[in-house]
């Protein structure tokens, strides 16, 4: 079962951004333009809902956050659903730790999905990901990595994204509001 997603990402600058759409534009298939309001919950999980142009979605992530590789589970709901999904899990008791404000789109480049991600108040982002199975996530990430070769951009260490994440965590509120 390919349930374990295998990411690389990198923050990238805005013409980075531009001249990466244009990459993809004529060597990938597009596949999709997305807005997404996604809420992040406290508790001992990675536990997400998630309101798209598409669909609605509750999904789980095991382990860390910014790890190479990571099972995930996920749940598909009408999109019309968010409200009542938001308002379920906060009758739980579980908190909205952050919100996310997202325009991405989406590519297949030789069977790698490719983000190009703008995120409100947090910046630009690639992201390649493969979806596959716990006895092939070693070699799925030695692909990715050479993709981002290919593309000449370094791989944000991890320790970035953390501090980027804990430092909009923060300030989440005051952003959002």
């Amino acid at each position: 079962m390919k349930n374990i997603e295998v990411e690389v990402r990198s923050f990238i600058d805005e013409s980075k951004y531009h001249q990466l759409i244009d990459f993809f534009e004529q060597h990938a298939k597009f596949l999709k333009e997305d807005s997404q309001v996604t809420h992040y919950f406290t508790g001992d999980h990675d536990l997400r809902i998630q309101k798209n142009n598409f669909f609605s979605k509750i999904w789980m992530k095991k382990w860390q956050i910014h790890d190479d590789h990571r099972e995930e589970l996920e749940i598909k709901f009408d999109k019309e659903n968010f409200e009542k999904l938001q308002q379920l899990f906060l009758n739980l008791w579980y908190e909205i730790e952050i919100t996310w404000l997202r325009k991405r789109l989406q590519f297949d480049w030789d069977g790698i999905d490719v983000s190009l991600d703008f995120t409100k108040w947090y910046g630009y982002i690639i992201e390649l990901e493969i979806l596959t199975t716990d006895l092939e996530k070693d070699e799925a990430l030695d692909v990715l990595r050479k993709k981002f070769a290919e593309l000449e951009i370094p791989i944000t260490p991890k320790e970035e994204f953390k501090k980027k994440y804990e430092r909009y965590k923060q300030n989440r509120k005051t952003l959002i509001e």
